[in-house]
């Protein structure tokens, strides 16, 4: 599994509401189960958010995932994000 990464495609702003979402689950360390992309392979996994960061235009999503490793996903590539 790969990161997203800027330079795929072009970035589509994301609702306040749902950033809300991820500042509130950083804050509260709480976790969640996300639903995301990467080209045409889907995963759904729990992930410990950790930061949002913006680059370039894009915002991403710093997160620990089941394995201890970390990601970061670009946000609107999350399809779905369910508290756990």
């Amino acid at each position: 599994m790969k990161t997203t990464e800027e330079g795929g495609s072009r970035y589509e702003p994301i609702p306040c509401a749902v950033y809300s979402t991820y500042e509130l689950a950083i804050l509260r360390r709480r976790d969640l189960r996300l639903l995301w992309r990467e080209g045409s392979v889907y995963y759904r996994l729990p992930v410990t958010p950790l930061d949002l960061e913006t680059r370039a235009g894009e915002e991403f999503l710093h997160c620990r995932l089941p394995s201890g490793s970390r990601a970061r996903l670009r946000l609107d590539y999350i399809l779905r994000a369910d508290p756990i």
